[in-house]
């Protein structure tokens, strides 16, 4: 959801349903063309993923703010989701990491301009969850070494109660990052 106008309509049904918004999950996260070299990475493609990964997060974001800025009792909780790739990217991963590395620098922003309102900011950084978008790594995926190699993946379970105990807290406490992650993907040390 990258388009104003999308944003500001999502928010309003919300508004009008319950009332109030207490939390959001800033759960972008398209890849865009995987295994393209720097060199030949199309513009479009680029602005697909920073439109989708970063703008329609700050969109989303900014629409919570305003809302949760002005609803009585004032406040609520916003989680972006990050990704691990912005600690330690993957060969030919520029736009995503790039845009990862992006989400960082909202949550610290949203955090700090949110203390003030009862907004409290934190991210998660996820690696190597069974979804769709990981199928690829248990088949073998390229290494920083140049080699293929099959990475192991977790049950996605494991981040949902994670993001639940973050959204859980209140909001005098807060996590700022959390990292989750297959215990044997090659993370630390990778690169």
């Amino acid at each position: 959801m990258s388009a104003p106008g999308d944003v500001d309509a999502l928010f309003a049904a919300v508004r009008e349903r319950y009332g109030r918004l207490d939390l959001l999950f800033n759960n972008a996260g398209t890849f865009g063309p995987r295994g393209v070299p720097v060199e030949d990475i199309a513009y479009e493609e680029w602005r697909s993923v920073v439109d989708v990964n970063v703008t329609g997060s700050f969109l989303c974001a900014q629409a919570a703010f305003r809302q949760m800025k002005g609803q009585d009792p004032q406040g609520g909780r916003i989680i972006n989701n990050g990704s691990v790739s912005a600690h330690a990217p993957r060969p030919h991963s520029l736009a995503y990491t790039t845009t990862k590395h992006a989400m960082t620098g909202l949550t610290k922003s949203l955090s700090l301009d949110g203390r003030p309102h009862r907004i409290a900011c934190g991210q998660i950084d996820i690696g190597n969850a069974a979804t769709d978008m990981t199928e690829r790594m248990q088949a073998g995926i390229l290494q920083a070494n140049g080699e293929l190699m099959a990475e192991p993946v977790m049950d996605v379970r494991d981040v949902a109660r994670t993001v639940l105990h973050m959204a859980e807290l209140p909001l005098e406490a807060n996590v700022q990052f959390a990292t989750v992650l297959a215990t044997t993907m090659p993370y630390i040390g990778r690169g």
